[in-house]
């Protein structure tokens, strides 16, 4: 069975479809690259313009996995490495949504696409900075109350 994408000859029309949107939203900011045996992936360098961080730009890998798009695409921070204790799992892969937030808020297979986790992507480097600044993470989190067993 071929992927989801097709193969190097025959590209699936959701595939093109992320290409163009991902060029008409970030230019030449992503590459896709396309290893012979490996899931595709994108990298970029996405600048960060926030006074005070050790550099400005980043690399970035979106990895599309097997189950695309029922599965979205992971994000990661290359370079510099950054771990947080917060929205980042152990592998370093970056926490953009809960699952719990369904389709209308977090990953939905008929509408999300790369674009979409390059987006989440970008404002969770914001948000990690503003965090390491404040002690407080911007946006809505979830909150688990302690008579809930948490």
């Amino acid at each position: 069975m071929a992927p989801w994408w097709g193969t190097r000859n025959n590209v699936s029309p959701r595939l093109r479809e992320e290409v163009e949107a991902m060029r008409a939203t970030f230019g030449s900011t992503f590459r896709l690259n396309v290893p012979k045996f490996d899931p595709l992936f994108w990298e970029g360098v996405v600048e960060i313009n926030m006074r005070g961080i050790p550099q400005r730009g980043h690399t970035v890998k979106i990895m599309y996995p097997h189950e695309y798009p029922n599965r979205p695409p992971e994000a990661y921070i290359l370079d510099p490495r950054i771990y947080s204790e917060k929205h980042q799992f152990e592998d370093g892969q970056l926490c953009l949504f809960n699952p719990k937030d369904g389709t209308n808020y977090g990953w939905n297979p008929s509408r999300s696409t790369v674009v979409t986790i390059a987006g989440w992507a970008i404002q969770w480097m914001y948000a990690y900075y503003t965090w390491r600044v404040t002690g407080e993470w911007p946006g809505i989190e979830e909150r688990v109350s302690k008579g809930n067993g948490a």
